[in-house]
């Protein structure tokens, strides 16, 4: 019998934990990717990733852009092909918010079931949740590859922030230094580490007592293409801004706009990095700039629509 049966009674979508199936995990890391159309991001996501842990597991889903490809061509050009797993999840998953609070936990349009079903493929003692416009800087995946091994005698949840960059052409683009979001990413496996369904989206238990281990910043860029313009929905459909869970996305959306409209340098946070000629400025910000900076980064002050939405 699985953990959690499928509401729809589709068998391949059960959810089978590796402890109750008797099976044994080994040590390491597994990164677990949940994505759709992807395959612009992967060339710059994946090698570090595929560098720093035992394990790679993707689950598409329902992208029609060569996601899938892209990964696997990756891989073996960074010769990792069989540390690679591609898995794909075909149903519609209900977006966070007032879709997923309407959706039953254990369906297959749910996030908390697809969370769980990816997850439940991990055959290492820890996992991590990674997006796939995440991009680990060297420094980053050297500390994720000494933490593969280090976490294998403790219990602990690691959390590492990420800085939003906004590309605007091969060598030109916004780093925002000012958005502090700690979001745990790494996890040991187990009965008391699954996920749960909290008002907007899932949420992944885990104990009270459990140590919380907080990385350093400037280990990891998350990219956004101004070209791809990635939040015309919001201006078409409209957001309650006045729910304060949403502070990180009205940030993303101001700085946005901002940039659009020429505003950038007015809104507090931003820093304009210019990459020097031939090289792609995802790649002079992940594996040059920010390793330059002092530390801490400039926390520049936030405008005042948002200063209390963040969270300490």
């Amino acid at each position: 019998m699985p953990d959690i049966a499928s509401l729809e009674g589709l068998a391949d979508y059960d959810v089978t934990w590796p402890w109750t199936a008797g099976e044994r995990l080994a040590p390491g890391l597994t990164c677990v990717f949940r994505v759709r159309n992807e395959a612009r991001n992967l060339p710059w996501v994946l090698p570090p990733i595929l560098s720093a842990v035992q394990h790679v597991l993707l689950v598409d889903n329902g992208s029609d852009d060569g996601t899938s490809d892209v990964a696997r061509r990756v891989a073996e050009e960074c010769g990792a092909a069989d540390r690679l797993t591609v898995l794909a999840y075909p149903h519609r998953v209900s977006r966070a918010g007032g879709e997923h609070l309407a959706t039953p936990a254990t369906s297959v349009h749910s996030l908390t079931h697809f969370y769980n079903w990816c997850f439940s493929h991990v055959r290492t003692t820890y996992s991590m949740k990674w997006d796939g416009d995440m991009v680990l800087t060297p420094e980053g995946a050297g500390i994720l590859r000494d933490l593969s091994w280090q976490l294998q005698s403790t219990r602990a949840i690691v959390a590492m922030p990420r800085h939003p960059l906004t590309v605007v052409d091969e060598s030109t683009g916004w780093l925002d230094l000012s958005l502090r979001f700690l979001e745990p990413w790494v996890y040991p496996m187990g009965p008391d580490f699954t996920f749960v369904k909290a008002f907007d989206w899932e949420l992944r238990e885990f104990p009270p007592d459990v140590e919380r281990i907080v990385l350093q910043q400037g280990l990891c860029v998350e990219v956004k293409w101004l070209d791809a313009d990635e939040y015309a929905h919001w201006r078409r459909d409209g957001v309650d801004f006045t729910n304060t869970r949403l502070y990180r996305k009205l940030r993303e959306f101001e700085v946005d706009e901002a940039i659009r409209t020429g505003r950038a340098e007015e809104l507090g946070g931003l820093v304009e990095v210019t990459a020097p000629p031939g090289v792609h400025v995802i790649d002079h910000v992940s594996r040059d700039w920010l390793w330059r900076q002092p530390r801490p980064l400039v926390q520049h002050s936030l405008p005042a629509s948002l200063k209390e939405r963040v969270r300490p």
